[in-house]
């Protein structure tokens, strides 16, 4: 048995990831839970511009997918090369680069976006300055892992390598390309694409970071901590495999789905809708593959809420890449586009599938990491009471968004006798009243439990320090009970 995993491994810069995840969690829905809440009683933003809904949406969006998805990512990345290639990482000093740089990021988000800084382009708001460093910062954590692997003990590259690979050369070109603008100023640019040049190479990079970021880089964790937690090899590795290699070749093609019935040439749209259609083969394949492997120890999931939030996530992940392809359908997208439904299908994806998933790799990660006696979190209850609240609160939030965009676009294409609108659009905003409400208490329910999970890791994370298996461990004097975990 090993003498510590601590001497082996470099897990100072994942534990600071790990922690750094859940606190943007927290802040991340925080704000998003106040700008619902501004979306069904407005004068929550107190006619200050710096809370109105604008200035604080990008924010939100921000912080949950590149604070919190972006800080989990790093984390199960450096963590997983380690133990799967058997080696430190390539250099331990540009881990801490890239967690100081990736934060100093998010920082600049948070005083920037609700200034009013901003290129207005969805999950690529961040002005140039912002656009150089992030394009630094992701190269440091692509190279840097790239020379883990390159020096690797082992022959063999598992499969989540793969798809954390994937994910950072599509993400590299992807925000170059769509991030290349003229700047007039300091936090002022205007990109070089104009038209609907620009609107096709936004919703290239749109979709994609979705598909690569929110979608191929969380694979790669599904496909490293379901084994690690349930304690059975992957179902089928053949599988996994296929369902890498078509998600490379499959997801880049579909951003134009996104700008049917506009300028865009109409073969490009029905081309992106026509593979979108085809990846749901893929996508179920994978999301099989994961719940499969639980064959035989479906009993676990009684005992244990923290394989609870990794299999809910791939039910989820199936739910989310099947109605996506159908919103792309032309005859969907003409009553779903442009309306509340959309909102529904991107957070069955974002709170349903990445935050579950992310949460399930936490919860694994954190008392492995501080080394927690018996291997568990402070308090397994408080991981279920979060498991319930999150679930309840995503199928709430998504509920209302569905029924709310629904009547949307029923009511916005509603015409009588005559040829005209049955309903202003103010009638519609009014009739969506309830379900911005009800929205707003779903995402609290999730926020409740983002807190709870974050008090709970808190916790454990004491409790590891007051036992001094952290220490006791990087001396080579404690036999790690985890060594093998």
């Amino acid at each position: 048995m090993e003498a510590s995993l601590e001497r082996k491994y470099d897990f100072d810069v994942v534990r600071w990831f790990a922690v750094m995840a859940a606190v943007y969690l927290v802040v991340g829905a925080g704000v998003g839970v106040y700008i619902a809440s501004e979306l069904a009683w407005p004068f929550l933003n107190f006619d200050i511009p710096e809370l109105s809904f604008g200035r604080l949406r990008p924010l939100h969006t921000n912080a949950v997918i590149f604070g919190f998805g972006g800080s989990t990512l790093m984390a199960t990345a450096f963590y997983t090369v380690q133990r799967t290639c058997g080696v430190r990482l390539w250099s331990n000093k540009l881990a801490w680069f890239t967690f100081w740089g990736w934060n100093l990021i998010i920082v600049a988000a948070v005083i920037t976006l609700p200034l009013g800084f901003t290129q207005a382009k969805e999950y690529a708001e961040l002005e140039w300055p912002i656009d150089i460093a992030i394009a630094v910062v992701w190269l440091s954590y692509f190279y840097n892992f790239v020379m883990t692997i390159h020096v690797r003990k082992s022959s063999h590259i598992y499969v989540s390598n793969w798809f954390f690979l994937g994910m950072m050369i599509m993400i590299t070109y992807l925000h170059v390309v769509n991030s290349l603008a003229i700047p007039v100023g300091l936090f002022k640019s205007y990109s070089i694409f104009a038209g609907v040049q620009d609107a096709m190479i936004q919703w290239w990079w749109g979709h994609n970071a979705v598909g690569f970021f929110l979608t191929a880089g969380f694979l790669a964790i599904m496909y490293y901590f379901i084994p690690k937690q349930s304690g059975r090899p992957i179902f089928s590795y053949r599988l996994s495999v296929l369902h890498f290699w078509a998600l490379m070749f499959g997801y880049v093609w579909l951003g134009a789905h996104h700008l049917h019935y506009t300028a865009l040439p109409d073969w490009t749209g029905s081309l992106g809708a026509g593979i979108s259609m085809a990846m749901i083969i893929p996508s179920w394949g994978g999301a099989l593959n994961g719940m499969l492997t639980l064959s035989g120890a479906w009993d676990k999931l009684r005992t244990d809420p923290t394989l609870r939030f990794l299999i809910i996530s791939l039910a989820f992940y199936a739910m989310s890449t099947f109605e996506g392809p159908v919103m792309s359908l032309k005859t969907v997208n003409a009553l779903s586009h442009y309306t509340d439904w959309t909102i529904g299908h991107v957070h069955s994806g974002a709170l349903g599938w990445v935050a579950m998933v992310s949460l399930g790799a936490i919860y694994h990660l954190v008392p492995r990491l501080w080394h927690v006696k018996g291997g568990q979190m402070w308090s397994n209850s408080l991981v279920s009471w979060h498991f319930w609240l999150a679930t309840f609160g995503t199928l709430i939030y998504i509920l209302a968004m569905w029924i709310s965009g629904i009547q949307q676009g029923l009511m916005w294409r509603a015409y009588d006798q005559f040829g005209t609108l049955v309903y202003s659009f103010a009638e519609s905003v009014a009739a969506m009243h309830p379900y911005y409400a009800m929205r707003a208490v779903g995402g609290f329910i999730f926020l409740s439990g983002a807190v709870i999970g974050l008090f709970n890791i808190i916790m454990t994370i004491r409790q590891g320090v007051r036992e001094g298996g952290l220490e006791r461990a990087r001396q080579g004097t404690e036999e790690s009970e985890l060594a093998t975990a």
